[in-house]
């Protein structure tokens, strides 16, 4: 299976962009003419910094000894407690490696070289780059001024394509912002024919649920909605890679032939764990990195930083200068941030880590910034 970030590697799709990631950048240290921190804080790539609860951690380790094996016969009680967790039916689940796998899938089963990929710009621009490199067209409108997805003109341009692939991320990455749920609600009432729409919730669980309701509710109302969510972020175990996706039974099938059907069992059974744990784990994690996020932008505020109002587990700052030598100094001086969007080439993203890591990134933030 082609995933997005192994053909992000094959592509060198980082290093043509000129893009300061961590393997970039680690890998031109010796050039660099200083040398990077042995103890850099890491807050680019939205990693959760509390890391696998402790019953996650307890099943990798108990389950060390199993992975002689694939254990198929798990397969179906995790895909059961998935779906149990959604209030779906167990076959309108497809897991996989991340929800990355799932998202491919989905982009393979349903744009073509003449049925596009539909989505905002900036978003997860992975996506894009796959689909492009597999000869299919893909439309990019700009978000709006309020940061969110434009659904009237998606369901425009699905409409004159004859069909396609709709992509929203709710909340958005690399923004960090919202959609509004009629706006969504719309988009799921008014998909013209032959569209699906992928909603991509990896930071669902970070945002105010007042503002932001789950779009797992039109695939019980049989839409043509998939809806993605994935174990990396509010759960902590990004190098876990395990993720699922939602959705009516004749769109699964649809996927299906592109999925392996497999996930490394140490992953199936943390993701388990945590996901047995999501009634203390979720409200518990969402909080503390709540109360960190709007201790930044207190401070930002404070030295009249502007940034887009965020909604994940990241804050998308405004520096007013080149996103792309503003990160390559603060890497040297021990504080990773993520790489530039464009068009949002004066704004960094910054993800949310603990206590003292955010306070660490004050203190290089504003030596770089005002210095």
């Amino acid at each position: 299976m082609l995933t997005r970030r192994r053909l992000m590697r094959n592509l060198s799709y980082l290093a043509l962009a000129g893009e300061f990631t961590r393997e970039s950048l680690l890998t031109a240290q010796p050039n660099c003419g200083r040398g990077i921190h042995n103890d850099v804080v890491w807050l680019d790539s939205n990693e959760n910094p509390f890391g696998p609860p402790p019953s996650a951690i307890k099943a990798i380790v108990d389950g060390a000894a199993a992975t002689a094996r694939y254990h198929f016969d798990e397969f179906s009680g995790f895909a059961e407690a998935l779906a149990s967790s959604e209030g779906i039916g167990a076959e309108q689940v497809l897991f996989g490696v991340g929800s990355t796998e799932i998202i491919d899938s989905a982009i393979c089963a349903f744009t073509s070289p003449s049925v596009p990929l539909i989505t905002a710009s900036p978003t997860y621009d992975i996506l894009i780059e796959f689909t492009q490199s597999m000869g299919r067209r893909v439309v990019q409108i700009p978000l709006t001024e309020a940061w969110g997805f434009p659904v009237r003109k998606l369901t425009e341009e699905a409409a004159k394509a004859g069909g396609g692939l709709i992509y929203l991320c709710n909340p958005n990455n690399p923004t960090s912002s919202l959609t509004p749920k009629s706006d969504v609600d719309w988009l799921a009432r008014n998909l013209p024919p032959k569209t699906v729409l992928l909603v991509d919730e990896a930071y669902i669980h970070f945002a105010p649920p007042a503002e932001i309701e789950s779009a797992v509710k039109y695939v019980r109302e049989n839409k043509n909605v998939i809806v993605t969510r994935t174990f990396s972020k509010i759960y902590g175990m990004a190098g876990a890679r395990a993720g699922f996706g939602c959705a009516k039974l004749e769109l699964i099938r649809a996927m299906e032939p592109f999925v392996d059907k497999v996930i490394p069992i140490l992953a199936l059974r943390a993701a388990s764990a945590a996901l047995a744990d999501r009634g203390t784990l979720v409200p518990t994690r969402k909080a503390e990195i709540g109360r960190i996020r709007s201790e930044l932008c207190n401070w930002l505020q404070q030295k009249g930083i502007r940034y887009i109002e965020p909604s994940a587990n990241f804050v998308m700052i405004d520096i007013g200068r080149d996103a792309r030598s503003f990160g390559k100094e603060m890497l040297l001086r021990g504080v990773a941030v993520g790489r530039p969007f464009p068009p949002l080439n004066q704004m960094i993203r910054v993800t949310i880590g603990t206590d003292p890591e955010m306070q660490r990134f004050r203190e290089v933030f504003w030596q770089v910034y005002a210095g």
